[in-house]
């Protein structure tokens, strides 16, 4: 890099903490600053719902599959979460909108207290707030050994750098900054993106290319399974991106309760899935042709995006496309952070300190800051030690940890807004995400703690999330705990007439609305 492509990325960061600053006066209260109020327009839902989906990870430990296997990398990834989303758009993105329309909440966690009881709520909120911090460790460290290859920047600056300016902004201007942000990163990473599939174009003969760059190319590129990506595995992902990115992961979810209402949550949604279906296809091209193009150095290929560009692109287009490979990164660790501070303030606080119970809108919203900022220092510090042997590389950790130890967490949040799964109470959710998360260690790991080396990775992200829908159906059955109360809560989530309305989240000790505060009635004044 250069002065010129220094000039593109630091112009960039001014953007971002820009918009941050300009977001703030948005923000009002904790509503505003989780849910942005329910006032965001579907298209600005739907492209940050896209945009905080994906990572540099894309670009390191994505583009060495796509070097190593071809079209697998998108027949495996981005595809089943299109396919997950478009299921979800009726499934799940309009009633999670209705718990903030509906229920007055800011987390998506909130309502779990009266779904099933203050431990499961602490559960679920405990175990995914420790594995968003390993999540985002992983993308800080993604992006960090994209800046090593081009500016020579250690691990430790170049997570220093991102993680800093990624605060300001999402810390200041809450959902709304994120959301404006990622769609500002949108059209950067569009032109990046075109431009970067012109450019290899052109080197490859022209736009034939797109068809004839194939026979080329290693025997199986072309193949839509490959390696240790087998038929199994795609449908495996498949089923654990449905639950994932339908708001499993709690940010996603919040781009649904941001929108103004469940009809918007699944025009949203829609949007969202045909980006996934496109756009992906359209960044991974370049990454199959690479071995045309250039040598790896890794073992994994995971730097070959980032030397291909190198020898590529003229500067200036280089500092572009590298503001493409902070955009993603910067998009989902935001909306990450926010959604970890979200379910922080409201439904963890509250159980633990009384005066948590009675903040109004400015120590709420103080605490909304503070908390996103401790999160974002956690998995940056963690993301300093992402390629030590616990956590053994950065796709290792995306695809391992975080597949296989979402479902747990997912299964009785998600399958807790559906009517047909009204019988499983805290009893059967608790029980299934004790046994996924056991189901995940014995999978990957015998009793000393060393990594099985003989257990296919299919198996290893399928297995926990298979098992907590299985107990969590099965103990359901076995154990009905549907009470009046609960089936109330379900009909209000699962139904567009009755209820409360109201856009705005009630603090955590306020009592307008249903109880969804996640407050025991025995520590509440």
């Amino acid at each position: 890099m250069n002065s010129l492509d220094w000039t593109v990325l630091i112009g960039y960061f001014g953007v971002m903490v820009a918009i941050g600053l300009w977001s703030h006066r948005h923000v009002d209260d904790v509503s505003d600053f989780f849910t942005a109020g329910g006032r965001m327009p579907w298209w600005l839902s739907g492209i940050s719902h896209h945009m905080s989906g994906y990572s540099a990870v894309m670009f390191t430990g994505y583009a060495g599959i796509a070097y190593q296997y071809g079209v697998t990398s998108f027949v495996t990834w981005s595809l089943p979460i299109a396919i997950g989303i478009g299921i979800g758009a009726k499934l799940f993105a309009p009633r999670l909108n209705r718990l903030r329309s509906r229920l007055h909440v800011a987390s998506p966690l909130e309502y779990l207290k009266n779904r099933y009881n203050v431990p499961t709520q602490q559960a679920l909120a405990w175990s995914g707030l420790l594995l968003k911090i390993v999540d985002v460790g992983a993308k800080w460290a993604a992006i960090a050994t994209l800046l090593s290859v081009f500016t020579g920047m250690s691990l430790t600056q170049g997570i220093f750098i991102t993680g800093a300016i990624t605060a300001v902004y999402c810390t200041v201007g809450g959902l709304w900054a994120d959301a404006l942000t990622e769609l500002g990163q949108f059209v950067i990473q569009l032109f990046a993106g075109l431009t970067m599939l012109v450019i290899v174009l052109d080197e490859l003969g022209g736009l034939s290319a797109l068809w004839t760059v194939w026979d080329k190319l290693p025997e199986g590129h072309a193949e839509p399974t490959a390696g240790p990506y087998t038929v199994t595995f795609l449908l495996a992902y498949l089923f654990i991106k449905t639950f994932e990115y339908n708001g499993g992961m709690w940010n996603q979810a919040q781009r649904y309760m941001a929108t103004d209402s469940a009809r918007s949550a699944t025009r949203s949604a829609r949007l969202s899935a045909i980006l996934w279906l496109v756009w992906p296809a359209v960044l991974f091209f370049p990454m199959w042709a690479a071995p045309l193009l250039v040598e790896a150095k890794k073992p994994d290929a995971s730097d070959s995006y980032a030397l291909m560009t190198e020898q590529l692109l003229p500067h200036g287009l280089l500092g572009l496309v590298v503001v493409g490979f902070f955009s993603h990164t910067m998009a989902m660790c935001s909306s990450d952070a926010n959604a970890i501070s979200a379910v922080f303030t409201r439904d963890i606080a509250p159980v633990f300190s009384k005066a948590a119970r009675s903040w109004d809108n400015r120590a709420g919203l103080l605490a909304a800051r503070l908390s996103t900022l401790a999160f974002l220092a956690l998995s940056m510090a963690l993301a300093t030690q992402i390629n030590s042997p616990a956590f053994k590389d950065i796709i290792s950790v995306v695809i391992k940890w975080v597949a296989g130890l979402m479902g747990p967490i997912a299964i009785p949040f998600m399958l807790g807004l559906l009517r047909p799964f009204r019988r499983s109470g805290p009893t059967a959710a608790l029980t299934s995400w004790a046994a996924g998360l056991l189901a995940f260690y014995f999978t990957n790991y015998d009793l000393h703690g060393s990594v099985k080396t003989d257990v296919a990775l299919q198996y290893q992200v399928a297995l926990p999330l298979a098992i907590s829908l299985v107990l969590y159906v099965v103990v359901g059955l076995l154990k009905p705990e549907d009470t009046p109360e609960r089936d109330a809560l379900i009909e209000t989530i699962n139904s567009d007439g009755g209820g409360p309305r109201g856009g705005a989240a009630t603090v955590p000790g306020r009592r307008t609305g249903p109880d969804v505060t996640g407050v025991p009635e025995g520590l509440k004044d």
